[in-house]
């Protein structure tokens, strides 16, 4: 066994540790996607996708290559183990990968835009922040046009940068806003309960309860509230796992 210094590159990785700061970045590998899909030196955009965007399976338009579709969903798929900012985009259009069109091309295409713009971005952890575990939730409601499905999303921090992120379609089709966020609170929660058990592993005990941000009251009130009423009857018992 040979010591190898500090660690610099893992998997497509750059890892720059400093006695204050260590900073994750996948830097060569975004400039290697935009590289291979010849988007390099393109004119930047300051967001992933556009405002309000819908997208849909059957829009109409041309048949796109789908072996050069799926190798771009997959570059971008990977690209988001720093990058927590890409997770909603790589995930709604992996949707697509059966039977792209050109516009699931062109919105891939300009997440390749944004990338270009902010090939700088990663994770900083600084050494002087409380570790405490705190999360934050949301949710859509009905973004899915083929099934009208929700998109549930979360991210949990731990110091001074996100450590775990997540972005999916609900798998039953939410009647209401408030029932689209208590599931995506629900999901939250799940992670939050698996994420105390691994840092109490690592001697990171969280001795207060995780704190979790939901923007909507009414699926606050129902979590709070452990009376089952006429308004919650639609909302299947699993998901009362919250409580």
């Amino acid at each position: 066994m040979s010591d190898m210094g500090l660690l610099r590159h893992f998997l497509g990785m750059e890892i720059y540790q400093e006695e204050e700061i260590v900073f994750i970045c996948q830097k060569i590998y975004a400039e290697k996607i935009l590289k291979k899909f010849n988007m390099l030196g393109c004119n930047p955009v300051s967001t992933p996708l556009i405002m309000g965007e819908k997208l849909k399976k059957e829009d109409g338009g041309k048949a796109a290559d789908v072996t050069h579709y799926r190798s771009l969903i997959g570059n971008l798929l990977y690209l988001i183990a720093t990058r927590p900012d890409l997770m909603y985009a790589a995930s709604l259009l992996s949707r697509f990968m059966q039977s792209p069109s050109h516009f699931h091309l062109g919105a891939a295409k300009r997440v390749l835009r944004y990338v270009q713009g902010t090939t700088d971005l990663g994770l900083s952890f600084q050494n002087n922040h409380a570790l405490n575990l705190v999360g934050y939730c949301d949710s859509d409601l009905g973004g899915s046009l083929d099934d009208m499905k929700s998109t549930s999303g979360y991210c949990f921090s731990f110091g001074s940068a996100k450590f775990s992120w997540l972005s999916k379609k609900q798998q039953s089709v939410a009647q209401s806003s408030a029932k689209a966020e208590y599931i995506s609170a629900l999901v939250a929660t799940s992670q939050a309960i698996w994420l105390r058990r691994i840092l109490a592993n690592l001697g990171h005990h969280q001795i207060e309860g995780t704190v979790l941000y939901c923007d909507n009251k009414s699926a606050i009130a129902m979590a709070k509230n452990p009376v089952h009423h006429s308004r919650t009857r639609h909302i299947a018992l699993k998901h009362h796992f919250i409580r």
